[in-house]
């Protein structure tokens, strides 16, 4: 029979708050990304930087079974890997990324 880990009492239910949220407020840790709050993710290439990148596609039943990593390709500087780059980001993030590539929104 395996060993079940205790689990630790919430700090913020220690210093004596009525909620996680009142908590960070006063202690001013900024809470994570809203769950109703869209994110987007974009993928980057690790040497240029470029975010023009795709998934290489193969025949799976000729590649080995331990190869289940995917494959990238930056279709910039022909990068292939698949330490790709991952961010997420906001509405308003995206935006803003949007706008310093110089991407005209319709």
């Amino acid at each position: 029979m395996a060993k079940q880990g205790k689990l630790s009492t919430p700090q913020w239910i220690l210093d004596g708050y009525d909620s996680e949220e009142e908590y960070n407020k006063k202690k001013g840790i900024k809470s994570k990304k809203k769950s109703d709050e869209k994110t987007f993710k974009i993928r980057e290439c690790p040497k240029c930087k470029s975010d023009d990148v795709g998934l290489v596609l193969s025949e799976s039943d000729t590649e080995e079974e331990s190869n289940t990593g995917k494959e990238w390709e930056c279709h910039k500087c022909k990068w292939h890997g698949i330490n790709v780059i991952q961010k997420e980001l906001t509405e308003d993030e995206l935006m803003k990324y949007l706008d310093e590539k110089g991407v005209e929104i319709a």
